[in-house]
């Protein structure tokens, strides 16, 4: 029986300790200069804690913000909780960290995605690659070296509010 390394759970395993240690920071001393954080999360997951009218209203993925106005966060080894303001009602909320679909601090372009898990079966069903594949092709490596030479692209986070 032959094992192999699974890099992509441990992956995000890491990007997951890397939220808590943030947010652990924030909940201690606050958020420093001009951060602030947009997470998404899936609404459905089975530890989510939301609102009725919250999950209603976005039942796969909802996206908060941390930035001006947040109360009670607290960060465990699991997730973590935190009161925002939804049209000044205050909503408590429990987020599991296996539940993030992303995690982006705007003020320095930091971005963390999650991308959705195959299940088990699904991934066994299909034949694995023997010959690992190149991130980059040659014919768009071209490409991606001119594309260094252009100042980065600003996007609007509205056009992803739901």
């Amino acid at each position: 029986m032959s094992r192999s390394i699974d890099y992509g759970n441990l992956m995000h395993d890491a990007m997951r300790g890397l939220i808590r240690k943030v947010l652990m920071d924030v909940a201690e001393r606050g958020l420093p200069g001009n951060h602030h954080f947009f997470i998404t999360f899936d609404t459905a997951h089975p530890d989510a804690e939301l609102a009725d009218w919250l999950s209603d209203r976005y039942p796969g993925e909802m996206t908060v913000v941390m930035q001006h106005w947040y109360d009670n966060l607290e960060v465990t080894d699991e997730g973590f909780s935190v009161t925002l303001n939804f049209g000044d009602a205050p909503e408590p909320l429990y987020i599991p960290y296996d539940a993030i679909r992303t995690f982006v601090d705007p003020s320095v372009e930091f971005g963390l995605r999650f991308e959705q898990q195959e299940s088990s079966a699904a991934s066994k069903a299909e034949p694995q690659e023997k010959e690992p594949r190149p991130l980059v092709h040659e014919d768009e490596l071209e490409v991606a070296e001119e594309d260094d030479n252009h100042d980065a692209e600003i996007v609007s986070l509205d056009s992803y509010r739901k």
